[in-house]
């Protein structure tokens, strides 16, 4: 992978853009649409402070990975942009070779802006492509088309080190068939990773309503099996094999983020609506900021951050999370550090009868992985295996 297990998960920096375009009929993220021009610059002042003031917090960090969340990025200025990298290389070590991604929407990809924010320092781009049929991105709310799309990873291809795409799968009517088609065309795109998503139905969406009034039929529980089965084969043997459950690389270009959080390493969250997880005197602390973008840019402005609140882990709830993160990795765990982390081992039995039912797999006597069939319920998995 991108960074050896020996070198630790490495201190990220999490930055939240939370403005769209549209909201998507199926996103429950904290993204929010104003129909007035967003005043970037005041914005971009905000996050200087608030970096600020996580800084104090974290004391001096080598920062090895950064990213630019939403929302929708792509919709700020490049110089707005530059200005936030700026803020966080003035508070702490940014390490050489950092990975600094920025989440990309096609329908708001201009040639002009995408090399203004190489020139800020952008190395790697995301983009939220979603599905390769017109029909589909319809049926998602997104306000590209696949025309669109294509040109969009051409254009990222042409001026970034690193692009991925998103894709959505398990969608309403989709076919294993057609899927595999949609997936063999999108590698044929591909630059170095893709992240692949079944769909899922959050609460609170203008999706779980239209499928509690029966207008909207999820993918049953065998059919998605399937695709994701068939998802792991066609990526598998193109070169680009899944990392985690739901993101493939080609090796050696993992989204080094993303693995901060995985391997349960510490990162600051800085924007509305955004989380940190970082030690502080010693204790795993957990923060969260205000989530409206116009609130949060008050509190900043008054008080030098937009922190609402926060909470100390237990070592059970640090050991709970380190569990959930780490068994969503193809690598897995290393039960060592869950002990130190949880003051106890895992089970050897409980990890005896999961290996048994094909749900586990040690590695060696240090290791501990999900199988694919493990993959598929982890959450109950993770629940077993921690009780």
């Amino acid at each position: 992978m991108s960074s050896s297990l020996d070198e630790g998960p490495g201190f990220g920096v999490y930055v939240h853009w939370p403005f769209c375009a549209a909201k998507c009929p199926y996103c429950d993220f904290n993204s929010h649409v104003r129909h007035q021009p967003v005043d970037q610059a005041r914005f971009a002042a905000a996050f200087a402070r608030e970096i600020a003031s996580v800084r104090e917090r974290t004391g001096p960090r080598a920062v090895s990975s950064i990213f630019l969340g939403g929302g929708t990025p792509s919709l700020m200025e490049p110089r707005t942009v530059g200005a936030i990298l700026d803020s966080i290389a003035a508070h702490w070590r940014v390490l050489p070779g950092v990975e600094i991604t920025l989440e990309a929407n096609p329908s708001s990809v201009e040639a002009e802006r995408f090399r203004g924010y190489r020139t800020a320092g952008v190395n790697r781009v995301s983009l939220g492509v979603q599905a390769l049929r017109d029909r589909d991105l319809r049926f998602l709310g997104r306000l590209h088309n696949v025309e669109e799309a294509l040109g969009a990873i051409r254009l990222a291809r042409d001026i970034f080190p690193r692009v991925s795409f998103d894709l959505i799968y398990a969608r309403p009517g989709q076919t294993v068939e057609a899927w595999s088609a949609e997936l063999e065309e999108a590698i044929g795109y591909a630059a170095d990773h893709l992240s692949l998503y079944q769909l899922t139905i959050e609460e609170g969406t203008p999706f779980h309503a239209l499928r509690a009034a029966g207008k909207l039929v999820e993918a049953d529980t065998d059919l998605a099996a399937d695709l994701y089965e068939a998802t792991q084969e066609i990526t598998a043997s193109r070169g680009l094999p899944a990392y985690e459950i739901s993101n493939h690389a080609r090796p050696g270009a993992e989204s080094r983020h993303n693995l901060i959080y995985w391997r349960y390493g510490e990162y600051a969250g800085v924007g509305p609506g955004a989380h940190g997880r970082f030690i502080e005197d010693g204790r795993r602390v957990v923060t969260f900021t205000e989530k409206n973008p116009e609130t949060w840019l008050g509190l900043v402005e008054a008080r030098g951050t937009g922190v609402r609140g926060g909470e100390l882990l237990t070592r059970s709830e640090e050991a709970d999370e380190f569990l959930l993160m780490g068994l969503r990795l193809c690598e897995g765990i290393d039960l060592e550090r869950y002990e130190r982390i949880a003051g106890q081992p895992l089970s050897s039995q409980r990890i005896a009868i999961l290996s048994e039912e094909g749900l586990l797999s040690p590695v060696g006597n240090s290791r501990l992985r999900a199988t694919p069939s493990g993959m598929v319920v982890l959450d109950a998995l993770v629940a077993d295996l921690a009780r």
